[in-house]
């Protein structure tokens, strides 16, 4: 019998999960978590077998849990999230299985039976497979760089998702921040921003220019040392000679 635990802050989406175990005679729902916190407690204490790990969490969300548990003993994951093109990239790139909110019976049962397989061998082996503890170290490293970030507008203040964000530019003593359509200000330099951003994602293509390597949607030829990074919100911004080829072996 493998002991199962839910994690997720929606409870409709705890109870699906929960309707669709039922039926299975060798999964026992060993617990419920509605956050992050409960999780970490919940993962250490029942040592569970299987975790559904819903990724989008307020608080501590699913790859924080994963930097607080115990690693000696990790549980097989079944990682539950809604669409974030650069998280099922990382999924992808290390070969572990999710379920796609809002997802079918089919593809429940298909996750399902990956994964108890994947639990058949971890009994035999005693050992957590090496693209999860990867992963989990990717995501820890990862874990110091700002995902959020609050900037005020008329005298609200909003929560900007740093991956949804396409381009920073310095502006004096300010940050100008574009998401879409939208533009906010933030008080800081962009040297210092800079530092606070994953390297990966995120690229200096001007001294006064940050992009988001995912809004590029275009790089067009502009003068003999310069080129200009079309970008999905239609903003347009020159990439100088100096960050070019940064620029390239990033993409």
């Amino acid at each position: 019998m493998y002991k199962v635990v839910i994690i997720d802050d929606e409870p409709m989406a705890r109870e699906r999960i929960r309707d669709l175990l039922n039926g299975e005679i060798d999964m026992e729902i060993a617990g419920e978590c509605r956050n992050g916190y409960e999780a970490v407690s919940a993962i250490n204490e029942k040592k569970p077998d299987l975790i559904f790990l819903d990724v989008q969490m307020p608080g501590m969300d699913g790859f924080e849990v994963l930097s607080e548990i115990d690693k000696e003993n990790l549980p097989e994951i079944i990682f539950v999230t809604a669409y974030d093109k650069y998280t099922l990239q990382a999924f992808s790139a290390h070969a572990l299985d999710y379920l796609l909110k809002p997802f079918d019976d089919e593809r429940f049962k298909e996750a399902l039976s990956y994964a108890r397989t994947r639990m058949e061998q971890k009994n035999s082996t005693q050992t957590p497979p090496s693209s999860l503890v990867s992963f989990i170290k990717k995501m820890e490293k990862e874990e110091k760089y700002l995902k959020r970030i609050q900037v005020k507008l008329n005298q609200r203040i909003f929560l900007v998702n740093v991956n949804d964000i396409d381009s920073f530019e310095a502006d004096g003593c300010y940050v100008r921040i574009r998401k879409g359509d939208s533009c906010y200000l933030l008080r800081e330099t962009l040297s210092k921003l800079e530092k606070k951003l994953n390297p990966q994602k995120f690229v200096r293509v001007h001294r006064s220019t940050i992009v988001n390597i995912d809004s590029i949607t275009e790089l067009q030829h502009w003068s003999q040392y310069e080129w200009i990074a079309l970008m999905k919100n239609g903003s347009k911004y020159v990439i100088s000679r100096n960050y070019r080829e940064k620029l390239k072996n990033i993409l």
